[in-house]
């Protein structure tokens, strides 16, 4: 492991455009649950599978039971940036990242004062009005009783976050691609890269260093220039920028 590390801080001090791709285990060290470990989301048990209820045909047919599920497991209101949030946001502070890519959609990273952030799944803070676009945020969602409804035209209000049998957003897919492509570095952290198209954006990178920091395995560690199968918390405070 101290091997690794001290190649992870060699690769950071030679790098000058790294971007960051993140998951959701970056996000669990702030109180927010994953989707497949052992205590994540998907090994819960509900009336539907998770990967129902927040699907598009599921919220269509059954918005009633999509809201109560979404309020109670998807909204964590007082989550709080952690060291790799911090860590990240520094990178980009300091000039040497050109952004992070994620497929988290509770906003830490902006929280941490990361300014160029990819929201490839989209945020639980924006939320609109299907029928007027007027815009509501994250409290009046959590607020409203059962169905949030539009206050100006009674349509529903749907969080801004790309379910199921939905696509990616194109403008934010291609302001991803732009940096992973342009990067000499990419940092991978806390995803199990097995969700597409997100875990496809890795083979648009053709810079020097591609590197994983996951604590479980992934189907591209043994693509990488440099895997660390450990927490977090035991790599990136050890790391100097």
């Amino acid at each position: 492991m101290i091997d690794k590390i001290e190649r992870l801080q060699e690769i950071i001090d030679n790098s000058n455009k790294i971007v960051f791709f993140t998951g959701a285990g970056v996000s669990t060290a702030s109180g927010i649950p994953d989707f497949r470990s052992q205590d994540g989301l998907y090994n819960q048990k509900y009336k539907y599978p998770p990967e129902t209820i927040i699907s598009h045909s599921f919220y269509r047919n059954n918005p009633e039971e999509f809201f109560e599920f979404y309020k109670d497991k998807m909204l964590f209101l007082d989550a709080k940036p952690n060291v790799t949030h911090e860590f990240i946001a520094k990178c980009e502070e300091k000039g040497i990242s050109l952004g992070v890519v994620t497929q988290n959609i509770d906003g830490l990273h902006q929280k941490a004062g990361s300014k160029k952030v990819f929201e490839l799944h989209g945020s639980v803070l924006r939320n609109y009005c299907e029928n007027c676009h007027t815009f509501y945020d994250v409290d009046y969602i959590y607020n409203a009783p059962s169905i949030p409804r539009c206050t100006e035209c009674n349509g529903i209000i749907k969080p801004d976050v790309v379910l199921y049998e939905e696509g990616l957003d194109e403008a934010i897919l291609s302001g991803a691609l732009h940096a992973i492509h342009s990067a000499d570095t990419m940092i991978v952290l806390g995803t199990s890269l097995v969700v597409y198209p997100a875990a496809g954006l890795l083979n648009y990178f053709y810079g020097d260093n591609l590197v994983i920091i996951n604590k479980s395995t992934t189907p591209y560690d043994s693509k990488v220039d440099l895997c660390i199968n450990a927490d977090f918390n035991d790599v990136i405070p050890k790391i100097k920028i």
